[in-house]
């Protein structure tokens, strides 16, 4: 007899392998059978292009595949889960303590930064403990059980275990209902996928750092090292102390968290806010232009970023501030010297690779370099777009006394564009919108959400992009920055921050409709609802009140510099 006769049966196609399965199979005996055969563990599974948690069920026909340590969206989920894992240790080691309060702030290296209430209380024995019992945790395999509640319920939850972030976050949530995750008696909300239970947590370090410490996590296959080992931990230093400083600014606001920022919006005082960031922001800029000048030999300076930090604003803003000092700033773009288009380099699937170094004519950048700082007269280029071709129209520059160069490009902090030009004439700048605010004390918001979306309102603006396919084509931009801007960052002279409190308000409004606009079908359409679901969290605030000089002009217009 067949054993399927009379069961409804849905076919699954798994990488190219179809078969049936029984409909409510739940995705995890399927990924169970999966580890087997690969020795890969699946933290989610894809199911028509949407990701789930494992302890969902099929029940439709469709095309399936698991997420691991190997993909961006499977290295999110094992890090929020593990945060889940790292707080209910703490609050079953030291229950209602205020002491041990944890909030977590940002990415350090390879783990995420986290501090104390009681900074005293973080001590190497403390450390220890938490991870003695956080293996404990993992070994005992336990559910990170998700229960759905009303958002008001969800509000009394979190009023009553004096958790003031969440419930202030909730108090401006437009959804009647709220997802809270669990593991044992420790209940938290967490926004985005979980893995299955705590087993899967089975990779993670404390390391004491700063006034705080940090959370660590791979994020690697673990085919390649099944017991995977931590490498040093080696944080960035400087990308530390500046988002460090970030996050001491809005601590002196009393912006700490999203919910922080509605209560403001609501109490009419966002045109205060603006005021003051935008001023912070100046300060800023005005004290890197009195730097410059305090070295008469610094003739070239040199400005490099990830995409959307606002570079083309600050370079404008920063020349300004160094006219203040007497100096004659002029701008260079780095892409003008792109080689002919012929002449670029391809990357493994064939495309022209326009982010590698070996895309500029590095010794024609150098010979005209040298060449304008032993005072010659030099014809610049302007490369052409559309032919593909360096052009020569009569932009002559000579460096005087009194001039300087202002340079833009993503190789900017690499020496390798420069290496003939001495040390003590270059400035290096590293910029880039890091993102100071997040969702609560537990959730934090990622900076390259913040780029992504800044760049979704102005490719539309400017070129006409849709969001699908700003973020079709994100993947690649991240790799481009990943490979040739983020190794370099540290060899920077000063970081400045280009995040704004206050740009996801505003953004929000422009961003929206674009997402919106994505078609279910697309494959864009799973990383749009995420957006969508982030933006819906912030009170909305009008472009109006923003300055014309404003960072954020880049991208939502109204600029009063050519950007």
């Amino acid at each position: 007899m067949n054993e399927t006769a009379g069961k409804n049966m849905l076919t699954i196609d798994q990488e190219g392998e179809v078969f049936q399965v029984e409909a409510g199979t739940r995705f995890y005996e399927l990924a169970r059978k999966w580890e087997e055969k690969t020795g890969l563990m699946a933290l989610l599974v894809l199911f028509n292009n949407k990701p789930q948690e494992l302890h969902h069920q099929a029940e439709e026909d469709g095309s399936l595949s698991f997420v691991t340590l190997a993909d961006p969206v499977g290295v999110r989920a094992y890090r929020r889960s593990l945060s889940l894992m790292m707080m209910t240790a703490i609050e079953e080691l030291h229950p209602g303590d205020l002491d041990y309060e944890t909030s977590i702030h940002f990415i350090a290296g390879d783990g995420l930064y986290c501090t104390l209430a009681d900074p005293q209380k973080r001590t190497d024995a403390f450390l220890r403990a938490v991870e003695v019992k956080m293996h404990e945790l993992g070994e005992a395999a336990l559910p990170l059980k998700k229960r759905n509640v009303k958002t008001s319920q969800a509000r009394k939850i979190f009023a009553d275990k004096g958790m003031e972030d969440k419930e202030r976050l909730f108090r401006f949530r437009l959804s009647s209902r709220t997802n809270l995750y669990s593991i044992g008696n420790y209940e938290d909300y967490y926004y985005g996928y979980m893995v299955h239970d705590t087993s899967y947590l089975r990779w993670f370090e404390l390391k004491a750092y700063d006034e705080g410490f940090v959370l660590r996590y791979p994020d690697m296959d673990s085919r390649e090292n099944p017991a995977y080992y931590f490498e040093p931990f080696a944080p960035r230093v400087k990308l530390f102390q500046t988002q460090k400083r970030s996050l001491e600014w809005g601590r002196e606001l009393d912006i700490r968290t999203v919910g922080d920022l509605n209560e403001l919006i609501v109490q009419g005082r966002s045109k205060e806010l603006i005021l003051l960031q935008e001023a912070y922001h100046e300060k800023q800029i005005a004290e890197i232009a009195k730097e410059i000048v305090s070295v008469p030999e610094r003739k070239f300076v040199m400005i490099a970023g990830p995409s959307s930090s606002g570079k083309t604003t600050f370079s404008h803003r920063l020349s300004t501030q160094l006219s203040v000092y007497g100096l004659r700033p002029h701008p260079i773009a780095v892409d003008n010297y792109f080689v002919n288009r012929e002449d670029t380099p391809r990357d493994e699937k064939g495309n022209y690779n326009f982010e590698c170094l070996e895309a500029i004519d590095i010794e024609a950048f150098n010979r005209d370099m040298t060449a304008l700082l032993a005072g010659e007269r030099v014809e610049l280029p302007t490369f052409n777009f559309k032919s593909g071709k360096r052009e020569y129209k009569g932009n002559y520059r000579q460096l005087k006394d009194k001039d300087i160069l202002v340079i833009e490009g993503i190789h900017c902090l690499n020496d390798r564009l420069s290496h003939s030009l001495p040390a003590e004439s270059k400035y290096r700048i590293y910029i880039s919108a890091l993102t100071q605010i997040n969702l609560d004390e537990h959730n934090r918001i990622a900076t390259t959400d913040g780029r992504l979306i800044r760049r979704i309102v102005r490719d539309a603006r400017t070129r006409g992009t849709s969001a699908a396919g700003t973020i079709a084509m994100w993947g690649s931009v991240r790799y481009g920055e990943e490979n040739y801007i983020f190794p370099f960052q540290e060899s920077a002279d000063v970081m400045f921050n280009s995040a704004l409190l206050y740009e996801l308000s505003v953004l929000k409004t422009y961003a929206q409709p674009l997402l919106f606009g994505i078609d279910q079908d697309d494959r864009a359409s799973t990383e749009a609802t995420r957006l969508l679901k982030f933006l819906d969290y912030f009170m909305p605030i009008s472009q109006e009140s923003i300055p014309n000089n404003s960072l954020l002009r880049e991208f939502v217009g109204g600029s009063c510099f050519d950007v």
